[in-house]
């Protein structure tokens, strides 16, 4: 898998709570990625988009504000940045994703 994702299952309080996952970027080229959540209402991503460096890593960081205890799931998507791209929501407007990572999440 071209992305690799730190720790892979994440693990928060029901009551809320931050976790961050570390993205690696294992092609030879950067790339531009999307993070999608299952449930908008008691997850807040940070940064829904960005790019990564060949051989680089980024952080995202997952705030859970408070709810019932439930299992969800990250969706994220990543394509080869095009040339010069210096905007990643911008970047990833116009590509079709080259794959995705799913990431369990779950809150208890």
């Amino acid at each position: 898998m071209p992305i690799a994702v730190e720790p892979a299952v994440g693990t928060v309080a029901a009551a809320g709570g931050v976790i961050t996952h570390t993205l690696t970027n294992s092609e030879a080229g950067k790339v531009v990625f999307k993070v999608k959540s299952s449930n908008n209402n008691e997850y807040r991503l940070k940064p829904v988009f960005g790019f990564i460096d060949a051989g680089a890593t980024a952080q995202v960081e997952i705030t859970r504000l408070a709810g019932p205890p439930k299992e969800d799931k990250l969706v994220i998507q990543f394509a080869p940045a095009p040339e010069g791209a210096t905007d990643p929501q911008e970047a990833f407007k116009g590509l079709t994703p080259a794959g995705d990572v799913t990431v369990p999440v779950k809150a208890e």
